[in-house]
């Protein structure tokens, strides 16, 4: 496993970190949970992202649980805020910030997170209230470093005006082969501002790993067999997208490798790139994602991949469709 550092933070984060999205809040049994985490310390994984509505709590007490049976100092935690907790607790208020942040302590049984995250941006708090509160979460040692998720760049820049470039760590976006529209915009202004990406759905959701066939059935107990994806599969599962996911195949199987590690290894050549965020329901598969690490893919596969790919990708500046416009001020 190699590790990357994380923004201006002090923190080395492994390329390829765990997430707890739709498996460890609920998804698969509390054994597999527990055998998935300790396989990604078996991998040198490091670094373990989950959020404060990912089943509403369940999976942040899932990882409270197991994770405190590790030292402290040996993993990388991260958490968000924002997301709707109940009728009347969500968003990025000052109140909201400061009773999410020991909600979230409480059920991971530890003092501090190492990153604690916007979930989203809030368009109906003051950015200045929210930048704040952060600031307060920080003060008082209950999170190290702080971050966000699907923010624009009008976002990203109001906060940096504001607060200057050294309040966030980490952006956290949607970012795969099919979905490269963070590139244009959202990487470039990171960067200048010390903010590394730590990306979601590298996999696109499961598609890049090549299993969902052109004009064939959904395999069963498949995460887009169910109806828990909602309006993405409308993204992604069409013939032309499908069809161009299959021309990779031989690419993968030239270079000996898993479609998964063409897909995270392409997510990788990145530097602005600090770590890929995967899935996993069985250790193996934790396992086969942590081996794409280190895999460097030459320019001529990078140029095979473009060509294979054609007009599938989401390129150009576009606003991830559970992201929202516009920043609010006092």
């Amino acid at each position: 496993m190699r590790y990357r550092k994380l923004g201006s933070s002090d923190l080395e984060v492994s390329e390829i970190s765990l997430g707890s999205w739709l498996t460890y809040s609920g998804g698969v049994a509390a054994e597999q949970t527990r055998a998935c985490t300790e396989a990604a310390f078996d991998a040198g994984i490091n670094f373990f992202d989950t959020a404060n509505v990912y089943g509403r709590g369940a999976a942040e007490e899932a990882w409270g649980e197991i994770l405190s049976q590790h030292p402290r100092d040996s993993y990388i935690l991260a958490t968000k805020v924002q997301g709707q907790m109940s009728d009347t607790d969500r968003g990025l208020s000052a109140r909201q910030i400061a009773k999410q942040i020991d909600a979230s302590l409480s059920r991971l049984r530890t003092d501090y997170v190492d990153l604690y995250q916007a979930h989203r941006f809030d368009v109906d708090v003051p950015i200045e209230e929210t930048i704040e509160a952060f600031q307060e979460v920080v003060r008082q040692g209950k999170a190290r470093y702080l971050g966000f998720s699907e923010w624009t760049p009008e976002q990203i820049q109001a906060a940096v005006d504001i607060a200057g470039p050294h309040l966030f760590v980490s952006s956290q976006p949607q970012y795969s082969m099919l979905w490269q529209a963070p590139e244009a915009e959202v990487f470039p202004l990171s960067a200048a501002n010390g903010i590394s990406q730590i990306v979601w759905s590298p996999l696109a959701q499961g598609v890049l790993t090549g299993k969902y066939k052109p004009g064939e059935a959904l395999p069963a107990g498949s995460r887009f067999a169910s109806d828990e994806m909602g309006g993405a599969k409308d993204l992604v599962l069409n013939d032309a997208t499908l069809e161009a996911v299959q021309r990779l195949v031989p690419i993968a199987g030239e270079l000996g490798v898993s479609m998964a590690t063409l897909a995270l290894a392409w997510v990788l050549r990145r530097g602005e790139v600090a770590s890929a965020i995967t899935g996993a329901s069985r250790p193996e598969q934790v396992h086969a994602n942590a081996a794409a690490s280190g895999v460097e893919l030459s320019e001529d596969v990078l140029r095979r991949i473009d060509e294979a790919l054609g007009d599938a990708p989401v390129r150009g500046p576009r606003l991830a469709p559970f992201a929202q416009e516009g920043v609010k001020h006092r």
